[in-house]
């Protein structure tokens, strides 16, 4: 089941105050009524529907799948793209790297140096780059792009002379 599925599957009241019932430990239709208030023939229908989903299984007592969220999740989620064919190197861009976007400076120097060389690349080599452009790609990265500008300069990752950026080789 995907996560359109479940969530219109739950989107009926009777039938999320139901499945959260059996999922708080109701396990009889009688035991839904009580935590639900609902009446019976609602409860029903409700069941019927959250059976034929797979959400809900009654052999005999009534049983949540509670693992049906997490898997829609899973079963929906982007295969992870390597950012480095080195495992070790992609783990640390994994860490800091979210979406295109570096979520935080790394403390320790090792791990600062493999993502400024991964964000290095984003500038050719043998090319001249005014700062404004400068300022302009790094952004892209991160919103304090005068640090990282810094700091990739300090690094020896880009040179500059004169406001003109060029990538180290």
């Amino acid at each position: 089941m995907n996560t359109d599925q479940l969530c219109g599957l739950l989107a009926e009241p009777s039938r999320l105050r139901t499945y959260s019932a059996v999922v708080l430990g109701a396990t009889t239709p009688d035991q839904v009524a009580g935590t639900t208030g609902l009446p019976n023939a609602t409860i029903g229908k409700a069941l019927q529907k959250l059976i034929k989903a797979g959400l809900v299984t009654a052999n005999p007592a009534l049983q949540a799948d509670e693992d049906a969220f997490k898997n829609a999740v899973r079963d929906q989620r982007p295969a992870w793209t390597p950012l480095d064919p080195d495992p070790a190197r992609d783990a640390v861009l994994k860490a800091f790297i979210r979406d295109g976007r570096l979520t935080h400076f790394p403390t320790y120097p090792e791990k600062l140096q493999i993502v400024l060389e991964h964000i290095a690349t984003s500038f050719d080599q043998d090319r001249d780059y005014p700062e404004p452009e400068v300022n302009e790609l790094l952004n892209r990265w991160h919103p304090d792009h005068a640090a990282l500008r810094r700091t990739l300069v300090d690094a020896r990752l880009l040179t500059r002379t004169n406001s003109i950026y060029r990538r180290a080789h």
